[in-house]
Formats: structure tokens, C-alpha cells, sequence
């Protein structure tokens, strides 16, 4: 089955796309990169949720995003990253195969960046000026 026949786009990519892989996952650039160095890391197998991975997909995932991540160091050389999945469609989930993002962050490509992933929620990200205690030294 090819992306064409199924509606994925993740299924059977061009040998080109790939940038990283191991056996059971690989990891490609994304098509609409949110910063430099934006990538994805998708199982082999189509599923469709973080969650119906097993252990070794998981594992294997998590190998390329490190090992991505040290590549994208080296060429980009970001301030921080964030990782992360959306699953299902009220998370955003645009794409139903399995895609962890590794999207390098650079010093002032937002205003603030506090609470980072928390930002998906508007209003929800910076939550130190809610009476959050102050973590002891």
C-alpha cells in the first residue's frame, strides 16, 4: 500500500524523504517546518495514536529523536527543543499515523516562551503569575 492509496502520507515515502531510520521507525523533515531543523520520527507500522505503540516502536522513536537531535545540534545548533505528539483530533492530530515532533527553538523566535508546550492551550502557557510557589533552591 502506498501514501497515494491510503490517504497517508507517512506510509511507504520516497527513500529520499528519509533522513534517519532504524527498524521499526524513521525520521524525515517536516514539509511545513514550524523553525530550522523541524523533523518528524514515525513508526514503520500505520497506527494512529501514541498509545497503540508498542514498547519497542516507542523505543525506537525515542533512539531517533536523540539521535536527531545530536545531528540538529551540530547544523542549527537551537537553544532548546521541544518534543511532542498530538493525539487524536481535539488535540490536533491532523495526520492519523503516529508522528513525534522534534521542533528546535532558537533564543527570541517568541516573545515568551514560558510554559512552552503548555501554550497549545491559549492563556495557559506562562502560569507563573498564578500563585504557583516558588521551587526551593
Amino acid at each position: 500500500m502506498n501514501e497515494y492509496e491510503n490517504g497517508c502520507p507517512f506510509c511507504d515515502l520516497r527513500p529520499d524523504r528519509i533522513i534517519a531510520e532504524n527498524g521499526l521507525a524513521f525520521a524525515l523533515l517536516d514539509k511545513y517546518p514550524v523553525s530550522p531543523g523541524h523533523l518528524l520520527v514515525c513508526p514503520r507500522r500505520h497506527v494512529a495514536s501514541f498509545f497503540d505503540l508498542t514498547l519497542a516502536e516507542m523505543t525506537a522513536i525515542f533512539d531517533l529523536v536523540r539521535e536527531a537531535r545530536s545531528r540538529c545540534d551540530v547544523e542549527f545548533r537551537p537553544a532548546g527543543y521541544n518534543v511532542g505528539a498530538n493525539v487524536g483530533h481535539a488535540a490536533g492530530q491532523t495526520v492519523m499515523h503516529v508522528h513525534v515532533h522534534l521542533i528546535p527553538r532558537y533564543d527570541g523566535d517568541v516573545q515568551d516562551p514560558t510554559g512552552g508546550v503548555r501554550n497549545v492551550i491559549p492563556g495557559k502557557g506562562n502560569y507563573l503569575g498564578f500563585g504557583v510557589a516558588e521551587p526551593t533552591p
